[in-house]
């Protein structure tokens, strides 16, 4: 574990940007009793928890005022964390208020209304005081599209989230010039905001035409020094929330979070969302439970567009989603981004070698990836 302690460093010295006297909270969670999952995957996950706590640590001797917390993983990426973190990043005030007005449970339920919401917004904001201010999540499952963490940003914190991260990650992708990406991210995101549609075409089959009018790109730099900054780690990717209900296309999805598909599954998307899966890959029946549970999972929430020259392995999405020239797609939540559609869910699907084109709103084209080269 030593050996990454430059890394850990550099972390939170050009990642975070940490300020004197500022309050650092790491946590990470652990592997339910009820979850079936690979022996290599349960290997990383102990190690993911290990290196969490190490990073903890590591934060606390060298800057005094960091602290740790785990608790059992949840049910998918998207759903809401448990009120013991909300806690741990909120203090105990804030949380007793969002109790006492009724809030509380609906953030939980992720069913909380527009006006509800402005409400916790206006109690976390008066307390921010007691607000984490750098926030690093090492949970196996992302909580970046989740109220938890819009509302610890709109107290000012500054969160990294790092889902089905491997530690060593921190040894790969994590050393990264992260100024030369940030150059290269900003030009990505300029010519995609010129842009009304964005066309994909992969060796694989997949074909989208994917709706950007009145969407914004951003970029993930891996740069979060201002306040209420938000990013994962590590970064490098440029984003946007489709246009609800206008995006269509065929995806054929090869690569899982963390494995590849025994078989590939083809989506089609129709009207913005998910209407037919076609396979046998187990992957497909994961998905048709999340869509009974919540027809909001079958939104097309993001194309992203990686832009990482040191991300290499595609078994792992958090580190493959940034793989220089490639893009992603993913379904469900989309709120955190841009978008209007919430749901317990947010799962992105890497695809590779693809050509990327921009048709802008005069009707002229412009190829920005072509076989998987960036060409700007």
């Amino acid at each position: 574990m030593q050996t990454y302690h430059p890394s850990f460093r550099s972390l939170f010295s050009t990642n975070m940007g940490y300020r004197s006297n500022e309050r650092i909270l790491v946590f990470s969670d652990l592997i339910r009793s009820n979850e079936t999952i690979s022996e290599a995957d349960r290997d990383r996950r102990i190690r993911l928890h290990a290196t969490a706590r190490e990073l903890a640590d590591f934060a606390a001797q060298q800057y005094g005022n960091a602290s740790f917390a785990d608790f059992p993983a949840t049910p998918a990426s998207g759903a809401e964390p448990p009120l013991a973190l909300w806690a741990a990043v909120f203090g105990d005030d804030i949380i007793e208020q969002l109790e006492t007005t009724g809030l509380m449970g609906p953030l939980l339920e992720k069913s909380i209304d527009p006006v509800g919401l402005e409400r916790a917004r206006t109690i976390v904001a008066a307390g921010k005081e007691a607000v984490a201010n750098i926030i690093i999540a090492l949970s196996n499952n992302s909580t970046s599209h989740t109220n938890f963490r819009k509302l610890a940003c709109h107290a000012g914190a500054r969160f990294a989230s790092l889902p089905h991260f491997d530690p060593e990650m921190f040894g790969s992708s994590m050393t990264v010039d992260w100024h030369a990406l940030a150059a290269r991210t900003n030009r990505l995101v300029e010519a995609v905001n010129r842009a009304e549609w964005v066309y994909v075409e992969c060796p694989n089959g997949t074909v989208m035409h994917i709706c950007k009018k009145g969407r914004h790109a951003e970029g993930d730099d891996g740069l979060l020094t201002a306040d209420g900054t938000f990013g994962n780690l590590p970064a490098g990717e440029a984003y946007l929330a489709p246009l609800e209900g206008e995006s269509h296309g065929t995806m054929v999805i090869e690569w899982g979070p963390t494995a590849k598909l025994q078989s590939p599954l083809t989506l089609t998307i129709a009207d913005g969302k998910v209407v037919r899966i076609e396979g046998n890959d187990p992957l497909r029946q994961r998905l048709e439970t999340k869509f009974a549970e919540n027809p909001n999972c079958r939104n097309l929430a993001e194309l992203g567009i990686g832009t990482n020259d040191k991300a290499s392995r595609p078994d792992n999405v958090l580190e493959a989603e940034k793989i220089l020239g490639t893009i992603h797609l993913a379904l469900g939540d989309n709120t955190g981004f841009g978008g209007t559609v919430a749901a317990p869910f947010h799962e992105d699907y890497v695809f590779y070698q693809p050509t990327l084109t921009l048709v802008m709103p005069d009707g002229s084209q412009e190829i920005i990836i072509d076989n998987g080269q960036l060409q700007l």
